[in-house]
């Protein structure tokens, strides 16, 4: 067991809090729903990124390599300042949903090159400019620019132009869970010497504003290289700063002159360190040297080529020589992070892989964030503060008075989305759970906990509307999470969480069958499911024809749904037969969903297209000229379709000779009900080692439609499965309703559309979490069937391979994104020459939230480790075999 492990385990059993401290703090608080009381619920426009730097924050805090303790009493970043620009760089700066011309947007260049799952050694890299960061500019020209024209982004300005940036290594190293190791090596990558200020800084969050404290913590000033923390719950706590930097001291309190005009109002304010070392404003910081907001501020000139390091030490206890054997610990960090990642990636070969996916880790362990939001007190107001517009109590989340979230969460991007969503969460945990079992366990228990679940048994979806509907993922990620934990187990799975989880999840899925359900014909209606603009129409909203759409995807999920469920109930069942009974209630609901998709509302009308050998969603549309049907397929070939590929299990014999009861009730069924019985896929006929199989899809629909998705001209490129098949970019799909239209085309990359913000796009580019499911159902089509069943790959090619032969080629047509080619070059990099060759570039990865449907080159957001993480499960090689 290596040093990493034994500390996971130290932290499991409660001995040492080794996760009490780690990277917590967002990169983005401004422009959140939380920050926002405006009376229209304009979040982006409420707390700017100009204001940031001025207003204390309600409920988190931001910074650049943010470090902080799991309740967010004290955080730790880095301010810059290269002596141009108008501002310290203590925040990433990025467009808003309405500045840019694809959605909100960060314009910076960052990324997360290691970290051990208990946080012992992390390290980030920040690229900053020596020139002044051209604010101004990156949003005046993106906002010139329109829907069909590509993003602006910070390279495209040229600032990076003869390498004039510092590249800024931030790392930190746990000496022990409360004695913290930090330091910033800052390299001149540029021609010429040059200036920069290195300025840590440390703060409170601010709790005694709102009412939430009756106390005020205080830093200050020991000597010229000692900050010390006096809080009532931490303590006492001491911030080393070698080199006797100049500290500067005020409060973490909004700037009411600056922000508000209120000339009258005096003090040490929260921008107060930028003002004094930007603009010389000697007023603006406290001569006392105390305050609730600090910082260490060091002026380092370093010339071309060279670089400086500034070293810090985070600790709860007095050290009389905190800087002796500093570099020694930190080595020995380093070394036992390797180590850990050296036995986790043993199997893999090639060291560009090893890179790609310790990248990838890094990204998801740097993406935990101290999410703190509650909805009532949010509603209705603090003590002592002016109250919120009373149209807030009618508005956003205003059925959501439960929920109260105070917890450290996984988030999709800590920029671009810094709140958690509930099916993005669900794909984390997958990559998570193969370096900390315990924190992706912890996260799937976390949102059906009683402060999340909403008392009805819906799931939050995301701040900007908890309401909304994400595909039901969550008893997959459960059973997927169980059963690899169960692996590493050595065969001892963890029934205890496996049952807490499955408990809550009932209550989910009666709220999907009374809500969603709209007619009670086991077709459901979940809204737009996280695929933002992949339809004709916004399918979270009220259709502008009326009527409303019964949904391939959605009652395809709760097919899925099902399946996952009932496997589960086996599960549980060896250990407690009682839970056979939930096991046939789901295999039962299963086959009526089957029914259900095949004589849509027992009129007939299928979800499958016999002649287009596809999925469609159906309209129900009280349209005049339809008087004869007021139904119609909207022939969109889209992921929507291939959703039906993910209702699929195989189940062992072994397995139901374990559950008589259940196999007793299923022989029954399909004895008694053949009309059900032959919409299952080959459920009387056994496959390979006696295993059965249930699925949505017939030998003969599966086959056609794998026969389409492989097809290289549809949805098959050469980095992954696309969103939309290609074929809409010369045959778009289009819709006359009322003298209007509405399109649905090939968008490989960035959308032309509006929906959602414009800031996402599944009409044309490839998703990892969309394709790691259909790898997952080929992998299971194949364990029943095996090597036998073979597929044409790509369609008309004359290559036929086995069904696992596909699922390994879609593995790697996606990994091949991130991994350098012959060439040298990677795909996600299509964007710039200087990113794809700089040496200073290349080798550092940024895992986007989608990639370009043709080139594989990053779109969207920029940091969205969250699922695109799922890469590193891609390349964790798999035992054969293993469904």
């Amino acid at each position: 067991m290596n040093s990493e492990k034994m500390r996971l385990e130290e932290d499991k059993s409660g001995e040492k809090s080794w996760k009490k401290w780690g990277p917590y703090v967002t990169e983005r608080q401004w422009g959140t729903v939380r920050e926002d009381y405006s009376p229209q619920g304009t979040a982006w426009e409420y707390v700017s990124h100009d204001a940031a730097r001025s207003k204390a924050f309600r409920w988190g805090e931001e910074g650049i390599a943010g470090f902080c303790d799991d309740r967010q009493t004290i955080c730790l970043s880095l301010a810059l300042w290269n002596g141009r620009d108008t501002i310290l760089k203590e925040r990433f700066f990025g467009l808003t949903g309405n500045e840019g011309n694809h959605g909100e947007d960060v314009k910076e260049y960052y990324y997360y090159l290691d970290n051990t799952p208990v946080h012992s050694y992390m390290k980030m890299l920040y690229k900053y400019p020596q020139k002044e960061f051209p604010y101004t500019e990156l949003v005046n020209e993106n906002r010139r620019r329109g829907r069909h024209k590509p993003e602006f982004e910070l390279i495209d300005t040229g600032i990076f132009d003869e390498n004039r940036y510092f590249d800024v290594f931030i790392e930190y190293a746990k000496v022990s869970p409360e004695d913290i190791l930090i330091r910033f090596t800052i390299h001149n990558r540029g021609p010429e010497d040059a200036t920069v200020s290195i300025i840590p800084q440390l703060w409170f969050r601010n709790t005694w504003s709102w009412g939430l404290t009756d106390f005020k913590p205080e830093l200050f000033a020991v000597n010229k290289e000692i900050i010390r923390v006096e809080h009532v719950d931490l303590g006492s706590r001491w911030l080393y700063c070698d080199g006797a930097p100049e500290l500067l001291f005020c409060e973490n309190e909004t700037n009411y002159r600056r922000l508000y005009g209120l000339s009258s109002m005096e003090g040490f304010f929260k921008d107060g360190i930028n003002d004094y070392i930007v603009n010389g404003h000697k007023m603006a910081i406290n001569p006392a040297k105390k305050g609730t907001k600090g910082a260490a501020h060091y002026q380092r000139t370093i010339s071309s080529g060279n670089a400086t390091s500034i070293r810090l030490r985070f600790s709860g206890h007095a050290l009389s020589s905190p800087f002796k054997k500093f570099n020694k610990m930190f080595q020995q960090s380093i070394a036992e992070a390797d180590e850990f990642y050296a036995d986790l990636q043993s199997e893999i070969k090639e060291e560009d892989a090893r890179n790609v996916q310790r990248q990838a880790f890094a990204g998801m362990l740097w993406s935990k964030q101290f999410y703190y939001f509650d909805v009532r007190r949010w509603l209705t107001g603090d003590s002592g503060q002016p109250p919120p517009p009373h149209e807030r109590l009618d508005g956003r989340n205003h059925e959501w008075v439960h929920l109260h979230n105070a917890d450290i969460i996984s988030m999709p991007d800590k920029w671009e989305f810094p709140w958690y969503a509930a099916w993005d969460l669900a794909f984390h945990c997958l990559p998570l759970v193969l370096v900390d079992p315990e924190f992706a366990k912890g996260q799937l228990l976390l949102l059906t906990r009683e402060w999340y679940m909403h008392p009805n048994g819906q799931l939050p979806a995301y701040e900007w509307a908890f309401s909304d509907v994400n595909p039901p993922v969550h008893a997959w990620a459960t059973w997927r999470v169980y059963k690899i934990d169960k692996k590493r187990n050595k065969g001892k799975g963890d029934i205890d969480f496996l049952s807490r989880v499955f408990h809550k999840l009932l209550l989910n899925f009666t709220w999907w069958v009374n809500i969603k359900d709209e007619h009670g014909h086991n077709l459901f209606q979940g809204g737009f499911l996280g695929l933002d603009n992949i339809g004709v129409f916004d399918r979270s909203a009220a259709l502008p024809t009326g009527g409303h759409i019964e949904q391939a995807d959605g009652t395809s999920w709760m097919a899925m749904y099902c399946l996952n469920l009932m496997h589960i109930a086996l599960e549980l069942s060896i250990y407690n037969p009682i839970y056979q009974d939930l096991a046939i209630k789901f295999f039962e609901h299963f086959l009526y969903i089957a029914a259900a998709m095949k004589n849509l509302g027992n009129i007939g009308i299928n979800l499958w297209n016999e002649d287009d050998k596809f999925f469609y969603d159906v309209l129900h549309c009280p349209i005049a000229n339809h008087s004869k049907c007021d139904v119609m397929q909207l022939k969109v070939r889209s992921m929507v379709g291939l959703t039906p590929l993910f209702a699929v299990e195989t189940l062992e014999p072994h397995l139901l000779e374990q559950v008589p009861k259940f196999k007793k009730r299923l022989d029954w069924f399909l004895e008694n009900r053949p009309d059900l019985a032959s919409l299952i896929s080959r459920w009387t006929e056994p496959g390979v080692g006696e295993r059965r199989l249930l699925s949505l899809l017939r030998g003969h629909r599966m086959k056609h439609l794998l026969k389409r998705m492989l097809d290289e001209s549809e949805f098959l490129s050469d980095y992954g499965v696309r969103a939309l098949s290609r074929y809409h970019l010369e045959h778009p799909f289009v819709l006359h309703f009322n003298g209007n239209t509405f399109s649905v085309s090939y968008q490989p990359a960035e959308s032309d559309s509006g929906l959602f913000g414009g800031n996402s796009n599944w009409r044309g580019p490839i998703w990892f979490p969309m394709n790691f499911l259909i790898i997952e159902s080929l992998q299971k089509f194949h364990h029943y069937y095996g090597d036998d069943f073979k597929i044409e790959c790509p369609t008309g090619s004359g290559n036929f391979m086995t069904i696992n032969d596909v699922a390994n080629e879609l593995s790697r047509r996606l990994t091949r994104i991130f991994l350098q080619n012959k060439d040298g070059n990677r795909p996600v990099f299509g964007y710039s020459e200087k990113i794809q060759k700089d040496p200073h570039f290349r080798n550092y990865l940024l895992f986007h939230e989608y990639f370009h449907g043709d080139t594989g080159r990053g779109a969207g957001a920029s940091h969205q480790t969250g699922w695109t993480g799922l890469v590193a499960k891609l390349l964790q090689p798999r035992d054969v075999g293993q469904p």
